[in-house]
């Protein structure tokens, strides 16, 4: 079984907080306490399981310089602001503008209000005037909004408490995560492999402006290549495959072995072609010219291809590079990724058949994956082992990376609920899908938006995060439900 590619790097965060230097001779112990919120934030954001780059307060034009060269020293994804309480412009435009990178501003108040009885009986104006400065996170926010927006910086915002409020850290948490796959796309490398689906032109991909928006590497790859890798495999490799197969797979019984074994072959090849180019994910499609030895070895590659699925590899069929994008985003976010179309509605129970054929996802099937012997593949060439599987019930995202006509990235996006309930037994994946706003509006709205017909379907309502990854590459994100 192949092991899942890891990345040559981990995400980075870097986190800085800032202050008034003059404040601290001022105000006894207010410095201190200060830091006391920013570790807070720092293990917080490390629970998290990235790495963080924390510089401290900053509160000096000096430090800001510094600042800003230490994280793009550091080289961090993303960088957080922790706004503590009132500071000058001055000491976060030099840290952000340096650092070139997203950044989340945090407008987090230690307390969910002062304690104005309190506050208001102690004796020692100076000290008041040192508690209010504690909880002054929100007073510098405009000031830093105007720099920023004045000097062409975007930015982004959590507004809320620092302790006992859990849709800051939700929000923090989703923005960790978005940074974390945008990294993991920029490391990307995407095999294709055969040509298009001639005629298809929807799903015809400008891979320059991908590398741009998105980062990675796309890996021209022959059919022919991999079938020499399957020349070359060892007898015991083959029968490991077939055994994780077997575990992988419900099997049915009129599945030959000679079609196991050929199946077999195909993906310890797979395997090796992966291994060989490194490859976080693949998008293919043959056509066939006569070359035997070539439609032997695709039209044996479905169960190999779901392996790979499975392992954090997603695999796109009919060539379709945005649609391998879109699944190696789902996937990297956790949600897994299955290669997916609409093919027809069920207007009894307001619900939308979607499916297709190829490779599945076995890591969100709803029970173990059928594996049937077609004679045809239809549209295609060649005849094999096929995978039949529905997404596990419960709530899903689509995702669709669409071209727009004015030559730029953008995010698609809706979510709805896998259900229970009658399929198509033809040996490809098939699942029922309703959608809050109903199968009508949401095929007719989806469709408005000119995506190609192909998208990533991943378990969990995740088009939040999905909304975040989209800022931070500067894409526009439509969620239609």
């Amino acid at each position: 079984m192949i092991k899942q590619i890891k990345n040559k790097t981990s995400v980075k965060i870097g986190l800085f907080g800032i202050g008034l230097e003059a404040y601290w001779e001022q105000f006894d112990g207010l410095q201190k306490r200060l830091t006391s919120y920013l570790d807070i934030v720092h293990k917080r954001i490390e629970s998290f399981g990235v790495e963080t780059v924390n510089l401290g307060l900053i509160d000096n034009a000096e430090k800001a310089f510094d600042a800003g060269s230490a994280f793009r020293k550091a080289d961090v994804d993303l960088v957080f602001l922790y706004v503590s309480t009132y500071a000058l412009s001055s000491t976060v435009l030099p840290v952000v503008r340096k650092a070139k990178v997203p950044v989340i501003v945090l407008n987090l108040s230690p307390e969910a209000a002062i304690d104005y009885a309190s506050f208001n009986s102690m004796d020692d104006r100076t000290a008041m005037t040192g508690e209010w400065l504690a909880f002054c996170s929100a007073c510098p926010v405009p000031e830093i909004a105007s720099v920023f927006k004045r000097s062409g910086i975007p930015f982004f915002q959590v507004t809320g408490m620092l302790n006992n409020d859990p849709f800051v850290w939700l929000e923090i948490e989703e923005w960790v995560s978005a940074a974390t796959v945008a990294h993991i796309m920029s490391y990307n490398k995407l095999g294709v492999m055969g040509n298009y689906y001639g005629g298809m032109l929807d799903i015809y991909s400008n891979m320059t402006l991908h590398c741009a928006v998105l980062g990675g590497h796309m890996e021209i790859i022959e059919v022919d290549e991999l079938s020499g890798i399957r020349n070359e495999v060892a007898p015991h490799d083959i029968d490991e495959k077939v055994r994780e197969f077997y575990n992988t797979f419900d099997i049915q019984d009129d599945c030959s072995k000679d079609e196991i074994n050929r199946a077999a072959f195909t993906a310890v090849a797979l395997d090796k072609l992966v291994e060989k180019y490194d490859l976080g994910s693949l998008a293919y499609y043959h056509k066939g010219t006569g070359n035997v030895i070539n439609a032997d070895v695709m039209g044996s590659i479905i169960l190999g291809t779901s392996l790979l699925t499975a392992n954090g590899i997603p695999v796109a069929g009919e060539y379709e590079i945005k649609n391998a994008q879109a699944m190696k985003i789902m996937d990297s976010f956790g949600a897994g990724g299955s290669f997916t179309e609409y093919y027809a509605m069920d207007y009894n129970d307001d619900i939308v058949l979607m499916g297709h054929d190829g490779p599945c996802h076995p890591v969100i099937a709803e029970g173990k994956i059928k594996v049937k012997p077609l004679k045809v593949y239809h549209g295609k060439v060649g005849n094999g082992l096929s995978v039949e599987m529905s997404v596990k019930h419960g709530d899903v995202t689509l995702l669709s990376l669409v071209e727009t006509a004015d030559g730029k990235l953008m995010f698609l996006v809706a979510e709805a609920e896998s259900v229970a309930g009658p399929i198509l037994e033809i040996g490809n994946t098939n699942s029922r899908y309703k959608f809050p706003i109903g199968a009508r509006k949401f095929v007719e709205d989806w469709n408005s938006y000119g995506p190609a017909h192909h998208c990533a379907i991943g378990k969990g309502h995740i088009a939040s995060k999905i909304i975040k990854l989209g800022n931070l590459l500067n894409m526009q994100t439509i969620q239609v439900c």
